[in-house]
């Protein structure tokens, strides 16, 4: 039987120096009041936030979702991964904020989530009025506003800080090496753009997913109120609970890699659509080329070389950078190369 989740690390008073030093851990990390100064907090705290956000919003329709109220809250697929099992709708901000404010008055409500609403594109002035001293004013704030629904295990490919500005939401993490006990879902059809676990952290099917419970052995939980965030490091697996009738979430995600760095998810779509499909053997040798030029777990791969004749090995340059990436499309181009 497993032992189910660990307390996540608290931190109080956090600066921003504080905060690099989280960060360089790698780990999760609650941060304790660290935006309790917030004006939305304070709004949420007299039980006024969304009087607070309606002072903000502009006319202009957002999308969010509905579910019934059967679902439970759990926005997810429908059985067998084959479609939703919500409503894609879209209304003003107001107009959706009444829609939550009649819900809370219902036995049984609707779920009802909208994700990730860019603030200086829909809340004017909301960015400039609650900010992160944290993190760059650059990277901007996105509002996760709902009742009481559960957002399935999923990673972002990005780092990420999330505050809690109302209600109260309960975080359970998973490190990147729990993914094959996670039981992912499709890539290629998803609920809301990222593949997402097909286990119901709340009710989990432990007869269908056995491999689950070792998932849970190395999870970290933590509930959070108004003015507590989370730190979520990169593709760190994560499920979002939010616990009241009205919950506000603003979030801020980052990548620290260098922009000319392109993307690892397309090195990693070019890699299944090639190296999975080889022989056992062929994939027993990429798998240690991978290891030792790209994972480097045997310490720098060009040690031995001198620093002229390094090449794709040495110290990455723009220039080096750009030449790497023609040669690759231009391989793209020409199909198949042995």
């Amino acid at each position: 039987m497993t032992a189910g989740p660990k307390p996540i690390r608290e931190w109080l008073e956090v600066t921003p120096a504080t905060f690099q030093d989280i960060r360089r851990r790698a780990e999760p990390a609650v941060l304790r009041g660290v935006v309790d100064d917030w004006p939305v907090v304070q709004a949420a705290r007299a039980g006024r936030a969304g009087e607070y956000l309606r002072g903000l919003a502009g006319a202009a329709p957002v999308p969010f979702m509905r579910a019934p109220p059967e679902v439970e809250g759990r926005l997810h697929y429908e059985a067998a991964a084959a479609g939703r099992n919500f409503e894609q709708r879209e209304a003003p901000l107001a107009a959706f904020l009444d829609q939550l404010e009649a819900e809370a008055a219902k036995a049984r409500p609707d779920a009802l989530a909208l994700q990730g609403m860019p603030a200086p594109e829909r809340l004017p002035g909301f960015a400039e009025a609650n900010r992160l001293p944290l993190l760059p004013a650059a990277i901007i704030p996105r509002l996760w506003i709902g009742n009481a629904a559960k957002v399935a295990i999923h990673h972002d490919p990005t780092e990420n800080v999330a505050c809690v500005a109302a209600g109260r939401r309960r975080f359970t993490l998973f490190p990147p090496e729990a993914v094959g006990d996670l039981y992912m879902g499709p890539f290629h059809q998803t609920p809301a753009g990222v593949q997402v676990s097909l286990v119901h952290l709340t009710a989990p099917d432990l007869e269908r997913f056995p491999r689950f419970s070792k998932a849970l052995d190395v999870a970290l939980t933590a509930e959070l109120g108004p003015g507590d965030a989370l730190y979520i490091p990169y593709q760190w697996y994560h499920h979002v609970e939010s616990l009241e009738p009205f919950n506000v979430l603003v979030n801020y995600w980052w990548d620290a890699a260098p922009a000319e760095a392109g993307s690892p998810w397309d090195a990693m779509m070019h890699a299944m659509m090639s190296l999975r499909l080889l022989p056992p053997d062929q994939r027993r040798a990429w798998r240690a080329m991978f290891d030792h030029y790209v994972f480097q777990t045997d310490g720098d791969p060009a040690a031995h070389l001198p620093e002229e004749a390094r090449g794709v090995l040495g110290k990455p340059t723009p220039q080096g950078v750009a030449q790497m990436r023609r040669a690759v499309l231009e391989r793209l181009k020409g199909g198949p190369v042995r």
